[in-house]
């Protein structure tokens, strides 16, 4: 599956406790049916100098733009992205159509 995706590469604040944010995430996924699917993975090979203080790394699959843009005004979207945004020290997101280059064995 190709699709839209929704990137988001964070850098959590010093306090923050990563696992209640993982849960609400998992629960905004949840709650979304424009989600096709949702993975997260946090770094532990990369080099410092190459992440740049980024620990985590969040994906969002949708089937297309239009069901993006539904995610993103959705009200647990909205709800969610406001604690989200007072957990993170730095952040990088890139949304964008995918190109399948290689399909899963």
């Amino acid at each position: 599956m190709a699709g839209f995706k929704h990137l988001v590469v964070v850098k959590f604040k010093e306090d923050v406790v990563v696992e209640e944010i993982l849960k609400g995430m998992e629960k905004l996924v949840s709650e979304v049916d424009s989600v096709k699917s949702f993975e997260w993975g946090q770094d532990i090979e990369g080099q410092e100098m190459l992440r740049q203080g980024f620990t985590h790394a969040f994906l969002m699959t949708f089937d297309k733009k239009e069901d993006y843009t539904a995610f993103v005004s959705h009200p647990s979207h909205i709800e969610f992205s406001a604690t989200f945004s007072t957990a993170i020290e730095k952040i990088v997101l890139l949304d964008f159509p995918s190109v399948l280059a290689k399909a899963p064995a």
